[in-house]
């Protein structure tokens, strides 16, 4: 069931981005209708989180993999275990979603600045955001969060008791989902860099914080990748400045 829910996001991915309307669903809310004529900003805004929740199930779902597979083993003796692992399922994905919210309101609020749009499509702005992202990979707010993803079995021990299923399935998901934007925040955020949804860019930004989170040696590759994202942010600088 999971892997197909993934598919399936990753197949309405790749159609929206052939469509006309593609855009629409990656772009935030505020500068939706920039592409689309007279758009309401509500409407683009629900566009955009429609295409950021899709976004997470194909890109961060599959690195919670280790964490389902546990707690439906724990499970198997239980009535309505499929309920339960959907609870866990939308606790996490609300935690996400809610983050989107968040990118969204910052990311209108940098509009209403004068000048605020022209920066958001510059190149000031995605090197920014590749600067922000390899610093944060030096931070131990990072490690912090990232050691809490990579040990899924110790997680589900300290949050799951059995005393209240239903409640505790989606605590476990939220919270979980707390601490995987803790330490992917500042990747996902890269998705903006591109302007619009790449599903190059994303399969290579899922895959980087797939080993991260669950390769026995991923989090060894925080640092030199914080290397590699400064550099990128240092040569579009170069690139733009020098031209």
């Amino acid at each position: 069931m999971l892997g197909s829910l993934v598919v399936l996001s990753w197949f309405v991915l790749w159609y929206l981005e052939q469509s006309p309307y593609g855009a629409l669903f990656h772009n935030h809310g505020g500068s939706g209708h920039h592409h689309h004529g007279h758009m309401p900003v509500w409407v683009s805004s629900v566009a955009f989180l429609a295409g950021w929740l899709l976004m997470t199930i194909a890109m961060m779902l599959p690195t919670t993999v280790p964490l389902i597979n546990l707690f439906r083993r724990m499970l198997t003796s239980r009535r309505h275990s499929g309920y339960l692992l959907m609870l866990l399922l939308t606790g996490y994905l609300l935690a996400w979603l809610g983050f989107g919210v968040g990118a969204l309101l910052l990311l209108w609020g940098m509009e209403q600045i004068p000048g605020g749009s022209q920066i958001l499509q510059s190149w000031v702005f995605s090197a920014g955001l590749f600067l922000v992202a390899g610093a944060f990979q030096f931070s131990k707010i990072k490690y912090a969060c990232l050691d809490m993803c990579r040990t899924p079995l110790g997680f589900l021990m300290s949050h799951w008791h059995g005393k209240n299923a239903g409640q505790e399935a989606f605590n476990i998901g939220w919270r979980h989902g707390l601490f995987c934007i803790g330490c992917c925040w500042a990747l996902m955020l890269l998705m903006f860099a591109v302007g619009s949804a790449n599903l190059s860019w994303m399969l290579v930004l899922a895959f980087v914080m797939a080993i991260e989170k669950n390769a026995p040696w991923g989090r060894k590759l925080g640092r030199p990748l914080g290397v590699v994202l400064i550099v990128t942010a240092i040569a579009i600088s170069a690139y733009h400045l020098a031209g």
